[in-house]
């Protein structure tokens, strides 16, 4: 080949090279960016922020990192806090009969802080035989989340907890109904409910169980007395008292059937 052809050849070469490289470039630009959404909220980990909560919060991981092994630990935001103060009694009667008891509950929590607490604190030194979860209420109750991002906080810290403590069951109750009368809120948690006895029923670990005692809370025409929830949220010591009675079988339930599990273990 003569030198000059060879030369040409070159130059075309190099100039076709760099009119794809600049087609490339240019098809890039025009592309608009696609940016991946955002997780969800209720599904990522966050400290509380306000004093009062972080005070609480703070309380209940040194509870974590201080207790021995524990028959049952109950996990959830003011409803399952106020054990220790509306529902003392009811606890006291009902509740502490079932062995060594944990209550993890922190006023105002969501799903998020949930997360966080296991984060911060694991339950596996715990090593519980039964956890009694019920969250999400704040979730909806604070407009943080819609009912499919609840459901979903709902259903991650389940995973969470079932990951952590391998030897319990997880007891999961639907949200308790809120309002003095039947509204949209109780609309989203009912639908919430049936999607969290759906994830249950199929649970890959067959170590989640669910059940919805919400109706013990309700009133014959669907309202909610002052009785048993005085602000239509929180319970009373009666709606304690109901609490309690509907639980406490689930409990023990839970605590034979792991029971004989460990027995096959062994055998």
């Amino acid at each position: 080949m003569h030198p000059a052809t060879g030369h040409r050849a070159r130059r075309t070469a190099a100039t076709l090279v760099a009119a794809a490289c600049l087609a490339f470039v240019a098809h890039v630009s025009a592309t608009p960016f696609v940016q991946s959404p955002p997780k969800p909220v209720s599904i990522t980990p966050a400290p509380r922020g306000e004093d009062w909560g972080i005070a609480r919060q703070n309380e209940v991981l040194e509870r974590v990192r201080k207790a021995g092994k524990t028959n049952v630990v109950f996990v959830g935001d003011s409803i399952t806090q106020g054990w220790e103060e509306t529902g003392a009694n009811a606890w006291k009667s009902t509740i502490a009969p079932l062995g060594t008891t944990l209550n993890l509950g922190v006023s105002g929590d969501r799903t998020e802080h949930v997360l966080w607490r296991l984060q911060e604190a694991p339950l596996t030194p715990l090593a519980p035989r039964a956890v009694v979860l019920m969250i999400g209420t704040n979730n909806l109750g604070h407009g943080s989340s819609n009912a499919i991002d609840t459901a979903l906080g709902v259903r991650t810290v389940v995973d969470r907890l079932v990951e952590q403590c391998p030897d319990a069951t997880i007891i999961l109750l639907g949200i308790f109904p809120r309002g003095r009368t039947m509204n949209p809120m109780r609309g989203d948690i009912c639908q919430i409910n049936q999607s969290l006895e759906a994830f249950a029923s199929t649970h890959p670990s067959r170590r989640v169980a669910y059940h919805d005692i919400g109706f013990r809370f309700l009133e014959p025409d669907g309202t909610i007395a002052e009785a048993v929830m005085p602000d239509e949220l929180h319970l009373s010591p009666e709606g304690y008292v109901r609490w309690a009675n509907a639980v406490a079988p689930l409990v023990r339930t839970a605590l034979t059937a792991t029971a004989n599990s460990s027995e096959n273990v062994k055998q």
